[in-house]
């Protein structure tokens, strides 16, 4: 074999070398292809199956998903994963010494925060709960994405309805054919230290007011009576951008009145009302009993007590644009009682009321701050 023959022969076995080293170090650790994918190992196991993609795990305990020709397409690097909606994967994973759970796609791209202690199924409906750190609930759709924009205290689940709970009161949605719907209402409200609950079940009304809307109205209500009791500018400013003279205080003309206390309120509910323009407007009916302190006509500071209806008018057809836009009580003077003669003097004196000692300026009632927080 001459020189040339033997340099032939040693190129041959140096490239068959190469080629067998590459193949054996493909085949046996299993690296990356040229898709920037990795082959899955055959130490990783097979946990559950969804559309084509599966969950592994391998041995040290971690998940990742592989496609169905068995390739690894997101690294076993997650503590959990479970399939769930709509092509994602809720996971979770440690964060600063704590375990919090987000969302990942099948490529492994974050589709959800990693801000959670658990998300899970609202039941047998097809909507998640996720809970945050501080305990509070978030409802999330098919797609992960939040379905009201907000948190909340409690979350709970009957059948088909999902209730959900802050402080201002609890929200019952139905989940149906046509999506979430909520399907009745209780709002409380706080004015002048007197409580009051607003209850709705109407499902035509709830088809056009949402949680936040209804919970404008309560609050709105209470500012309103709180201006109009103590006709507080600075209250008005709170409830109004629109025309003041719009929204009337309790008896403004009658000279007769030295003071006005709203004892409490006996009843309240929501109603549409016609428009001429095309935005939606709606009414809250308000029955609040009152205490009046006056002067009679013979100058003797005397008291009454009844019940005056008010009505707040409404308009918006959305969060963004709900507000309230009149208010007024019903009458405009109380009934004050009729003078009779004094039996044993001949005086005239008043039926149905109460003669109280006159107030000085220390006794009067002061107004009070309404619980403005949430707008």
């Amino acid at each position: 074999m001459n020189k040339h023959t033997r340099l032939i022969v040693t190129l041959l076995f140096a490239v068959m070398l190469i080629l067998a080293a590459a193949i054996s170090r493909s085949f046996l650790a299993g690296k990356d292809d040229s898709l920037g994918n990795r082959n899955t190992s055959e130490n990783n196991r097979v946990l559950s199956e969804n559309k084509g993609y599966c969950i592994i795990t391998d041995d040290s305990g971690s998940y990742g998903i592989a496609d169905s020709s068995g390739r690894t397409i997101v690294s076993p690097e997650w503590s959990s994963l479970e399939f769930a909606g709509d092509n994602c994967c809720i996971a979770s994973m440690m964060i600063g010494g704590k375990l919090l759970s987000g969302c990942i796609d099948y490529e492994g791209n974050i589709t959800l925060p990693f801000i959670y202690k658990d998300i899970r199924l609202a039941g047998n409906n097809p909507y998640y709960i996720a809970r945050s750190e501080n305990g509070s609930f978030t409802l999330l759709s098919q797609q992960m994405r939040p379905v009201i924009r907000r948190e909340w205290d409690s979350c709970s689940f009957s059948g088909s309805d999902i209730t959900l709970a802050n402080d201002t009161g609890s929200f019952t949605y139905t989940c149906g054919e046509n999506g979430l719907l909520l399907s009745r209402a209780s709002v409380s409200g706080e004015t002048m230290m007197r409580r009051f609950t607003l209850d709705v079940t109407s499902r035509v009304l709830l088809s056009k007011l949402s949680a936040q809307m209804l919970e404008d109205i309560v609050l709105d209500t209470g500012n309103y009576l709180e201006y109009a009791y103590s006709g507080d500018d600075e209250i008005l400013s709170q409830l109004t951008t629109g025309r003041r003279s719009s929204f009337v205080q309790l008896f403004p003309d009658d000279h007769k009145i030295l003071s006005k206390r709203l004892m409490g309120i006996s009843d309240i509910y929501i109603y549409s009302l016609r428009s001429d323009d095309s935005i939606p407007h709606f009414a809250a009916s308000v029955v609040a009993d009152t205490e009046i302190t006056y002067t009679d006509d013979s100058a003797k500071v005397k008291s009454l007590r009844d019940e005056y209806k008010a009505v707040i008018e409404f308009s918006g057809s959305s969060d963004m644009n709900f507000t309230a836009v009149s208010a007024s009580f019903e009458k405009t003077a109380p009934d004050y009682p009729a003078a009779v003669p004094d039996d044993s003097s001949g005086e005239i004196r008043s039926e149905k009321s109460e003669e109280v000692p006159a107030l000085d300026d220390s006794q009067k009632i002061q107004p009070t701050s309404a619980a403005n927080a949430g707008r």
